[in-house]
């Protein structure tokens, strides 16, 4: 196994590990500030999928013999809170929009992550991953359709949106 890829592959993992905490806070406080109830269990479930992602990145970077950046985890828990607060007086469309791009990000890192896992061997973690792409791919989907009702959208246009769900998983099969 190649030192160098397996440390970037392992650094990319510890920011997902943290990144996934940040976002599992953020919605916590977006889906409490909401009124809808459809849109308070849609994002407790997204919150709850963030959290199982974390789960999943953390057995990870155990089986690589690494931990999570204690500096990431303190910052992911300062950034995730925050935002998180910030949901209950930035009304409803900011939060929308945020989580999209962030989705948006998202999707992107894990088929990153899966390419570094090709890199440094670990062949068997593609599945896990790619399947994660996939479920932000769900993600981002909704937080784009709730951002498109939104009469600022014509102010705000969304973010690029991504490729189709389909072609997360084309390099690898």
């Amino acid at each position: 196994m190649d030192p160098d890829a397996q440390a970037r592959f392992t650094e990319l993992l510890q920011q997902a590990y943290s990144g996934e905490r940040a976002a599992a806070f953020a919605y916590r406080g977006h889906w409490r500030s909401l009124r809808d109830p459809d849109d308070r269990r849609r994002i407790q479930t997204i919150e709850e999928e963030e959290l199982h992602h974390r789960h999943l990145v953390g057995e990870m970077l155990r089986e690589l013999g690494a931990r999570p950046s204690a500096l990431r985890e303190a910052r992911s828990w300062l950034v995730g809170r925050t935002l998180g607060l910030l949901c209950y007086v930035s009304g409803w469309f900011a939060p929308m929009y945020a989580a999209g791009r962030l989705e948006s990000h998202n999707i992107r890192e894990y088929e990153e992550a899966a390419r570094r896992a090709r890199a440094c061997g670990r062949d068997d973690l593609l599945p896990c991953l790619l399947a994660m792409a996939e479920v932000e791919w769900e993600h981002e989907r909704y937080f784009r359709s709730k951002v498109l009702s939104h009469r600022w959208a014509r102010y705000f246009p969304p973010w690029e949106a991504p490729p189709p769900k389909e072609t997360i998983r084309a390099a690898y099969s």
